[in-house]
């Protein structure tokens, strides 16, 4: 009897703890891989600026403007530029606002309504750009009107309008412009262009320019 209990006390001396090794050592594993490695964010690509977050902003025909006048619900609206490059408020009826900054057309709505009201502030926000546009025509998935943003150059524009199709001569791309009265037309080959060759291709576009991809 003392030989069989020496004996079970001896197994339970070696088997054990190796049991309980082996139990941690799983522990342990499950909880690593349960562990996740922290998240990377990439960078997010950067945009061309909008044109209503630029103070420089020069408003045009068709353009949305929200004219904020403090205190004043009645003078506070949303409105659209005429083509004459006219808006229509109350008290000050036509007030002309093409060829201004928000800031100056703030200023001139200000000073027209000293005269009814006491100290008017008045805020100009650009709500839509309709006026600057350039226009994508020819072989590509998504011709029309694009809304030009400051700094866009052909190739963000014609990322905008899409894909090519399989007829499309991506060598014979050109830009129309008009200069001094005439239209004038610059070359443009995207395979040159994405390789980082031609780079003075890669035009700075101008409100009224039209790309054209035979």
């Amino acid at each position: 009897m003392r030989k069989q209990a020496k004996l079970l006390a001896l197994t339970l001396l070696f088997c054990v703890p190796p049991a309980a090794a082996r139990q941690g050592n799983t522990t342990r594993k499950d909880s690593e891989a349960g562990q996740k490695p922290p998240a990377q964010q990439a960078p997010e690509p950067s945009a061309p600026k909008a044109a209503t977050d630029d103070p420089g902003y020069i408003i045009g025909p068709e353009d949305m403007l929200s004219i904020n006048v403090w205190k004043e619900a009645e003078l506070t609206k949303i409105v659209p530029v005429r083509p004459d490059g006219k808006i229509s408020l109350p008290l000050l009826n036509d007030v002309q606002a093409a060829g201004l900054t928000p800031t100056q057309l703030g200023v001139a709505i200000r000073d027209g309504l000293k005269k009814f009201i006491s100290d008017p502030e008045v805020t100009v926000i650009v709500t839509a750009v309709n006026s600057r546009r350039v226009y994508v025509m020819g072989e590509v998935s998504r011709p029309g009107a694009i809304t030009l943003l400051p700094g866009m150059n052909v190739l963000q524009a014609l990322a905008t309008a899409g894909s090519f199709t399989q007829f499309a001569n991506i060598k014979g791309i050109y830009v129309l412009r008009t200069e001094d009265g005439k239209q004038v037309k610059h070359p443009f080959n995207y395979k040159a262009v994405i390789k980082g060759q031609n780079p003075e291709q890669n035009l700075e576009l101008r409100s009224g320019d039209t790309i054209v991809v035979p």
